[in-house]
């Protein structure tokens, strides 16, 4: 069909700069396909890649996979982005499901949630000096379930044994 046409390396800062801004006028699929360009020059861009996986998280209330998502994090180059971007994944797919408000939502969101901090506290462990992000997504996190009280583990089910006589 159609071939796709590779970046100049010289024309990748501004690529990337143009992805950003794509993602800020809220086109996260345009950002994508950038980053995705980039990434075929500079494979292990960091910028590339984390924009990417914004641009990704983005659009999961558009039916973007959250695993496409978590490609990307396995892709990073060191365990504090890895710990990080996790927890990112799992807060955005969490507010997600929050907007969907779909039956059963609240648990799942719940679920993801705490998953996500478990990420940011891992990333805290590890930061670097003077890079408290992780801490600031923490916050969001606990204010987050703060803001809406609905949001709780899913109850345990237990099976009553069948009465026979």
């Amino acid at each position: 069909m159609f071939e796709l046409k590779s970046l100049s390396k010289e024309a990748i800062p501004g690529a990337l700069a143009k992805a950003e801004r794509y993602r800020l006028l809220n086109e996260p699929w345009q950002a994508e396909s950038i980053c995705q360009d980039v990434l075929r020059i500079e494979p292990e861009n960091r910028a590339a890649l984390v924009t990417l996986l914004l641009a990704l998280t983005d659009q999961f209330q558009r039916g973007v996979a959250e695993r496409e998502a978590r490609d990307v994090v396995a892709r990073m180059a060191d365990d504090y982005e890895r710990y990080y971007y996790s927890g990112i994944v799992c807060e955005r797919r969490a507010q997600s499901l929050l907007h969907k408000g779909s039956q059963g939502s609240g648990a799942m969101a719940y679920d993801l949630i705490r998953n996500a901090m478990h990420w940011y506290e891992k990333a805290e462990a590890i930061r670097p000096p003077a890079n408290d992000d992780a801490l600031l997504r923490w916050n969001t996190c606990v204010r987050l379930l703060s803001r809406y009280p609905h949001l709780q583990p899913a109850p345990e089910h237990t099976t009553e044994p069948i009465m026979s006589e």
